[in-house]
């Protein structure tokens, strides 16, 4: 145990009142320990105020005399008569015996002297299986030499939400996470980038992990070693649309004949206004706009009989594109698309494709037994209200919700990047089981998060909005309490210390690393 700084002396399980050692200089959000025999407990402040063994009236009484007459006020044992008090709330208990962590169900003994969390704490709350680091621990404002790790395996496979207003290091952290990955052959990824800054085509990105084990596919003067993304249109399923725009039922229902009758030249016939005659029931006007919106995002043209290709989609070569995507993924392997060049309708319908045929295939794996040799792959979503959103799953559901859903049984989980939370339904929020806050000044949009996550966050609104530049709260169904961590900068630095084994981080210095 270290120096104490409080000690417990009263008040309730949801309010426990700690007396604060003159000069401690206690901060909200500070985790406090004490062992007493097999057990430690852990608390964490969130709320301070004022105590004294003065009566109120007696201290107005005092204050009056020295702001109105200018007299001296002296206090006899000042140390002891005046005082802070930390409210804190319990969050779990460790048993030193049975090596594991216990919610907390009881209270700790009265008068019982608390100090500050130390990295021998952490390390015994935090020794996962499959371990990835999310960052440094951090007590209040400040940061405890102690890496943060969470059980990759089981936190992918039950989704990730990462939710934080703009500027507060979102792209920074999952970098930092998806480098730590990278070395992983447990985990295939598909990356979404919209913004093209993972790969780091200009600069320092995932691209210089010694593992090399990224494959990037970008429409736009591709580096080279990579990929173009070029994917054929008959490849194209009709379902591969849902999510991507909003079809009424008779255009869709329209889209899936043509595809039953036609196979894989249904668009080619929709677009060339051919064998309409086929169909006398469905509206010459459905399909109209049919045609003018798969023109639009496909980016074609027609003249004079032909189809035109302009964008990413084309009707000759890169028959494999998407089924390669999957190989890869099903090999371990981290696959970018830069869609920093192409619409977003253009972006979710290749994440269509993809997730598509990936949950296809691990479906089929799980009929056969041999989904348990296949990596765990998860789909990095940016701005994910665009699929997730309640908005746009009143038009029907697509595989994103599916995934969402249904994903964990299949092998298949979502990593979802958000700063509006709470146009996700709250049911697919529930499913997400591990939240990363970075700041949220919002309140409907911390509401929805609070509601949604794992651990009790009910205390923590006023440290959720005041969360700066790289802080974050670490809120999981795989972690004893929800963990306040600092996130190191994305740098070449950096990142060359932070090896992924137990024994390595053990020995791990923080102060090698610059914070965020």
């Amino acid at each position: 145990m270290g120096e104490s700084v409080g000690q417990l002396v009263g008040g309730s399980f949801e309010k426990v009142l700690l007396r604060v050692k003159k000069d401690s200089s206690i901060q909200l959000g500070e985790i406090l320990v004490h062992e007493t025999g097999s057990q430690k407990f852990f608390l964490q402040v969130y709320d301070l105020c004022y105590g004294s063994q003065i009566s109120q009236q007696n201290l107005e009484l005092m204050s009056g005399m020295e702001l109105e007459q200018n007299l001296g006020v002296n206090l006899f044992d000042e140390s002891i008569q005046v005082y802070s008090v930390a409210i804190c709330k319990n969050l779990l208990v460790y048993d030193k015996l049975e090596k594991a962590r216990l919610t907390a169900k009881s209270l700790p003994p009265l008068l019982s002297r608390f100090s500050r969390i130390s990295e021998k704490d952490i390390e015994i709350l935090n020794n996962p299986e499959n371990p990835l680091f999310v960052g440094f621990l951090r007590s209040g404002s400040s940061k405890v030499k102690a890496r943060v790790r969470i059980d990759a395996q089981k936190t992918f496979q039950h989704h990730v939400l990462l939710a934080a207003t703009t500027g507060r290091g979102k792209s920074n952290l999952s970098s930092v996470i998806f480098w730590n990955l990278l070395e992983n052959p447990g985990f295939g990824m598909l990356i979404l980038d919209p913004h093209d800054e993972y790969y780091g085509r200009a600069g320092f990105g995932l691209k210089d992990h010694p593992g090399r084990n990224v494959i990037y596919f970008s429409d736009y003067d591709s580096p080279a070693g990579t990929r173009s993304l070029r994917i054929n249109i008959k490849s194209l399923k009709p379902k591969h649309f849902l999510g991507v725009s909003e079809w009424s039922s008779a255009q869709a229902e329209a889209m899936a004949r043509y595809y039953s009758r036609f196979r894989n030249r249904w668009i080619e016939f929709i677009l060339l206004e051919k064998e309409q005659q086929e169909f006398p029931d469905v509206q010459p006007g459905t399909f109209s706009v049919i045609k003018r919106r798969l023109l639009n995002l496909l980016d074609v043209f027609v003249a004079n009989g032909r189809i035109t290709c302009e964008g990413i989609f084309s009707f000759d070569g890169f028959e494999s594109t998407v089924s390669d995507i999957c190989d890869f993924i099903e090999q371990g392997r981290k696959v970018i698309i830069d869609s920093s060049n192409i619409s977003s309708q253009q972006e979710i319908l290749v994440g269509s494709m993809v997730a598509n045929l990936l949950f296809s295939r691990h479906k089929h794996y799980k009929k056969k037994g041999t989904l348990k040799q296949k990596p765990q792959a998860v789909i990095v979503l940016e701005e994910a209200p665009r699929v997730l959103g309640r908005e746009v799953l009143k038009s029907g559901s697509n595989i994103f919700h599916t995934i969402a859903r249904e994903g964990r049984k299949f092998k298949i989980g979502l990593y979802a990047v958000t700063q509006l939370p709470s146009l996700i339904p709250r049911e697919i929020l529930a499913n997400m089981n591990t939240k990363i806050l970075m700041g949220i000044e919002m309140k409907p949009e911390r509401a929805a998060v609070i509601e949604s996550s794992s651990n009790d966050l009910s205390t923590d609104e006023r440290a959720i909005a005041s969360l700066g530049t790289g802080e974050a709260i670490v809120s999981s169904s795989f972690l004893g309490f929800a963990v306040p961590v600092n996130v190191p900068l994305f740098s070449k630095k950096n990142m060359a210390g932070l090896p992924e084994s137990n024994e390595k981080s053990l020995s791990f210095r923080k102060e090698d690393v610059e914070l965020f």
